[in-house]
């Protein structure tokens, strides 16, 4: 299946019809059509428009980059430029680790509600994580509150120490 478009991803999380939506933004339901299936381009002006009658905004997100990293005994590490913050829901949520993280035990699931699982949850991530797994289950600011209390290597806390300085000093 191919991608949502920005149009149809606002129409679904906003519960209305093609038609609702269509009509409460001033265009019709079959021109909503080809924009959500991508065989027409809406202006930027009305890709605006129907988005933030959907109940959104366009934003513009700075894009993280990782670079590798190698420890003391040649284990790769990810270390991005930046942090970045996920949804509330998300950086909150009850999770499960895939095997290729949680791989030295039984499967458990970590409430990120609690600062204690959160903080085991984000030292396992960032040991054994692709730049996709830190994408997926670290929030920067929540991050930037657990960093000191983390358990991790020396050369990994050394790697990201640049990024967590850059932020504090924005913060404070």
């Amino acid at each position: 299946m191919a991608e949502e478009t920005i149009i149809a991803r606002a129409r679904r999380g906003s519960g209305l019809s093609q038609r609702a939506l269509a009509h409460r933004s001033g265009t019709s339901q079959p021109t909503l059509s080809t924009y959500e299936r991508g065989t027409k381009s809406p202006t930027l002006s009305v890709l605006e428009r129907i988005v933030h009658t959907s109940g959104y905004d366009l934003d513009l997100t700075p894009r993280v980059t990782f670079t590798n990293h190698l420890g003391s005994r040649g284990e790769p590490y990810v270390v991005p430029d930046r942090l970045w913050r996920l949804d509330l829901e998300t950086a909150f949520a009850e999770v499960a680790l895939p095997g290729h993280l949680h791989w030295s035990g039984p499967s458990r699931t970590y409430r990120l509600a609690d600062r204690a699982d959160r903080a085991r949850v984000y030292e396992i991530v960032l040991r054994e994580g692709a730049a996709s797994d830190l994408l997926t289950y670290l929030d920067g600011a929540l991050l930037l509150d657990l960093f000191d209390d983390l358990v991790i290597p020396p050369v990994l806390r050394k790697a990201w120490a640049p990024v967590i300085a850059m932020h504090r000093s924005t913060t404070t």
